[in-house]
């Protein structure tokens, strides 16, 4: 399925002449890779972070210290964060952000399974949070996957 959404992805955003770019925690890339996975994706497709520490998060993206100590990286106020660092820092269109516990374990407060998004462009930043549930790391990560791929697709028509 992936690939499905990838190859729609890269035909919306040359249609509409849009970039995308991905800030991944838990996905670890895989967003990036399944976009690029896609011939001809060089032409929407720049860069991706892959910031799966804090530090990277602070280093690469400009998330705040204090976000992060407040809110952990598990988080909405998160997420928004990476993914205005990463559409500043690639320059494009539109982008996604994914934090979340893939697992194994979590905790009464951020149990396994909890992901959360965001989607920023030049002019709106929307953040969600989804209970994917505790179906093992590999379920999650690829569930997130799917599931960013689709809000890049819901982003491009609203661009």
């Amino acid at each position: 399925m992936s690939r499905a959404l990838a190859t729609e992805l890269l035909d919306r955003a040359m249609a509409a002449g849009a970039t995308v770019t991905t800030a991944e925690s838990c996905t670890g890339g895989m967003v990036a890779a399944a976009i690029t996975d896609v011939a001809g994706s060089s032409n929407i497709f720049d860069r991706g972070f892959v910031t799966y520490s804090n530090d990277a998060k602070r280093d690469l993206l400009g998330v705040s210290a204090s976000t992060l100590d407040t809110c952990g990286a598990v988080s909405e106020p998160v997420v928004k964060q990476m993914a205005i660092g990463a559409l500043n820092a690639a320059g494009a269109s539109v982008a996604v952000a994914i934090s979340g516990i893939a697992g194994p374990g979590g905790s009464e407060h951020k149990p396994e399974g909890r992901v959360c998004f965001a989607i920023a462009t030049a002019d709106t930043v929307k953040s969600e949070t989804v209970e994917f549930g505790a179906r093992g790391r590999a379920q999650v990560r690829d569930a997130a996957t799917e599931h960013a791929l689709a809000l890049l697709l819901r982003a491009l028509g609203e661009l």
